[in-house]
């Protein structure tokens, strides 16, 4: 007996983990979000570029390859001249690379100012929230003044800037704050507790990652990392384990007094003197002080805005000891009094000594983006950093030998975009689908055809109905799911007559919900009218303009 053919296994359809697949609402959105972002960045004076996906492994600065393959972190292949090539893993060091090449030349004015968007890959362990590819929008001013006010006030309009665009995406003032810190304040603080040196360079660097975590961990959360180490699961031996900087604990209370410092900067409104701006977030003394004890009482009925001037004396105090720290502290300072000249003040731009960013190419000021939402309670929650930057004076240097000073400012579109989706202040409806021509008599597909070419020349989206013609119930059907705002329609009568059916889908559903049966209906044929061929045009434009038709 013969063997039996062996059966043809089935390829399973499967997306690897840590990417999604994306529907028309959803690209709808993420391109009104971008148009959104880049007026307010060309209002800044920032032009396009682009830069590929792809670039040499060794321009990445990060991720030098120090095996045989360099896949930590990104994604990587060797090319056929055995170079490494990688997916960027951001957007500011393919900038870097673009702008060193043409440094000095007359194919680049500086400073340079530049706005790009686009997808960039991580090859890390994908979780909620953890994409392996996301879309970022990225502006950076290079080859600005090396020190002063002026280059201040590059990093302070990244700052402004910043702002800016969340109140054009919708995100109202007070649901976000920008929060900025100073990565020379920190080294000064690392001076401090016996961590400074190119000989403690990674030791800082898991140190300023624990600190970058103190949102998602909180204290007990970063008092681990700073100190022997922490599992993921919260307990020895369940999760992975994440080795610490190894602090003393004397270190450890150091770091945490300086990251916390924030909660004691307080002050209520005085006769004899007013806040540095008319945009200052405020907070009621009861809820400051819920925690305290009796002795803060007095101040249970006041009102208290942030006092950023003793912030900064008090970053001050704890670094005046150590040079770059008492430079960052001034540098910090300068751009605050910049942004408040401008009218921003706490309600917007605040100091917030927490603030590291994890990649280790900043230089001086670095800042974040949080947005939050009020509980029923009245209280804050906080969803985290949609948005991020800083100075990064050494990044173009690499390639040049010579220091470049550089500052940008990047906003994780993908990442804004969910969150914004969770807290209900994206528009995720669907947009208009195409109007959908119908196939009445299948022998007259030229016909229909010019239809639908007439009204894509006076701008109008329309398609051709492609599927099986036999039915116009499956007609309606696919034109209702595809959100068509009318229908065409053309049988043999209305050709002689040289007339169109047209069918008003929109107004037609909210006929039908208030007809009782199927017969009415019939009788009735609701939202449904003829007009001459020549007509068809000016007539699909009166429905689209009733119903606030628009595309793209």
């Amino acid at each position: 007996m013969a063997d039996k053919p062996k059966k043809t296994q089935k390829l399973k359809a499967r997306l690897p983990r840590g990417l999604a697949d994306r529907g028309p609402a959803e690209i709808a959105a993420t391109r009104a979000m971008v148009e959104k972002i880049r007026e307010v960045y060309e209002r800044y004076g920032f032009e396009p570029v682009e830069t590929p996906a792809m670039e040499y492994t060794d321009a990445l600065g990060k991720f030098l390859p120090d095996q045989d393959r360099p896949n930590e972190g990104v994604f990587s292949f060797q090319d056929d001249d055995e170079q490494w090539i990688s997916l960027r893993y951001d957007l500011t060091a393919p900038l870097a690379r673009y702008v060193a090449e043409r440094y000095g030349t007359e194919n680049i004015v500086l400073p340079y100012r530049s706005y790009r968007f686009g997808y960039v890959y991580r090859n890390e362990k994908p979780g909620p929230g953890r994409f392996r590819q996301f879309m970022q929008f990225d502006a950076d001013t290079v080859g600005t003044a090396s020190g002063g006010q002026s280059a201040a006030a590059a990093d302070a309009e990244m700052c402004m800037m910043a702002a800016d665009t969340m109140e054009a995406l919708g995100i109202p003032r007070g649901s976000y704050r920008v929060k900025v810190n100073n990565r020379k304040i920190l080294d000064g603080l690392m001076e401090s507790i016996g961590l400074g040196g190119d000989s403690h360079a990674k030791r800082r660097l898991t140190v300023f990652r624990a600190i970058d975590k103190l949102d998602r961990l909180g204290v007990p959360g970063v008092r681990q990392l700073l100190g022997p180490g922490r599992w993921d699961g919260g307990e020895p031996e369940k999760g992975d384990f994440t080795e610490g900087a190894g602090l003393a604990d004397s270190d450890i209370v150091k770091v945490l007094n300086i990251i916390g410092g924030a909660a004691e900067a307080w002050i209520s409104p005085k006769p004899d003197s007013s806040p540095p701006t008319d945009d200052e977030t405020y907070i009621s003394g009861e809820l400051l002080f819920a925690n305290k004890g009796p002795e803060y009482d007095k101040g249970r009925g006041e009102q208290f805005y942030p006092d950023q001037d003793k912030l900064l004396n008090m970053l001050f105090d704890s670094v005046r000891d150590s040079k770059v720290g008492v430079e960052g502290v001034a540098e910090l300072r300068t751009l605050l009094d910049l942004c408040r000249a401008c009218g921003y003040g706490s309600k917007r731009i605040e100091i917030s000594s927490s603030v590291v960013r994890g990649l280790e190419y900043y230089t001086g000021p670095v800042y974040e983006v949080e947005v939050s939402a009020i509980d029923d309670n009245n209280r804050p929650i906080s969803f985290g950093s949609v948005g991020g930057g800083g100075r990064y004076d050494g990044l173009v240097s690499r390639f040049r030998g010579e220091p470049v000073p550089a500052t940008g400012f990047s906003i994780g579109v993908s990442r804004l975009q969910a969150l914004l989706k969770t807290i209900g202040m994206l528009d995720t409806k669907p947009e208009f689908g195409p109007v959908v021509v119908t196939v009445f008599d299948r022998d007259r597909v030229a016909d229909y055809q010019k239809m639908v070419a007439v009204l894509r020349a006076a701008k109008i989206r329309a398609e051709l109905y492609l599927g099986n013609p036999k039915n116009m119930g499956n007609q309606l059907k696919y034109a209702d799911r595809r959100n068509s705002p009318c229908v065409i329609i053309q049988g043999s009568d209305e050709k002689a007559r040289g007339e169109v059916q047209i069918k008003d889908l929109i107004e037609g559903a909210r006929a039908a919900a208030a007809i009782a049966s199927n017969q009415e209906w019939r009788e009735s044929r609701p939202a449904q009218f003829s007009c001459k061929e020549d007509e068809l045009v000016a007539r699909v434009r009166e429905v689209l303009a009733r119903h606030e038709v628009k595309w793209g």
